[in-house]
């Protein structure tokens, strides 16, 4: 049984097991999923999953990383981390991906919706942000429907394997008060 942190409709945010670590390692290394993540034209050894998870579970980072569930099969579709966080300054970076067979059925909208939930009712923090690749449209979007504000940009920033460099946006979200 994996303990569910944040119950949703259709996905639910869960503490990471060992068994997410392959899955893990198996999207991180999909080309279509990395494009927009850092390090996109980076390779990921299975060890390297193996010790992220280890750091995750010994709360060595300041990281809450969740593996996302699709609620009624309760299978794991990707993962949602709230990253750098300081509690002094009340911040925290969000980053998600959602592996590509489960693309365009809302799963990241409502990942980064529970996890803006924990980071605000939980963690007691006052803003999260968080950096897009101008191009990952779909993205972007995920964020505007979660209220996020673009606030910022840095012009060709990030080289983007057949998108050269381009912009990376910067979106925050505040708690409402």
């Amino acid at each position: 049984m994996r303990p569910v942190v944040i119950k949703g409709k259709l996905v639910s945010l869960a503490v990471p097991t060992k068994d997410d670590v392959r899955r893990a390692w198996l999207w991180y290394n999909d080309r279509d999923v990395r494009r927009f993540l850092s390090d996109p034209d980076g390779l990921f050894f299975f060890e390297d999953e193996l010790e992220w998870y280890e750091a995750v579970r010994r709360g060595k980072r300041e990281n809450r990383v969740f593996t996302v569930l699709e609620t009624s099969s309760k299978s794991p579709v990707g993962f949602v981390g709230l990253h750098k966080i300081n509690h002094k300054d009340g911040h925290a970076e969000l980053g998600y991906f959602i592996a590509k067979e489960y693309w365009n059925r809302g799963y990241a909208t409502e990942a980064v919706e529970l996890a803006l939930k924990y980071a605000f009712e939980w963690l007691n923090l006052r803003k999260v942000y968080a950096r897009v690749y101008e191009p990952n449209i779909a993205s972007i979007r995920v964020l505007e429907k979660n209220g996020f504000e673009l606030v910022g940009r840095m012009k060709k920033h990030s080289h983007i394997p057949g998108y050269g460099f381009v912009d990376e946006l910067i979106f925050e979200k505040f708690r409402e008060e």
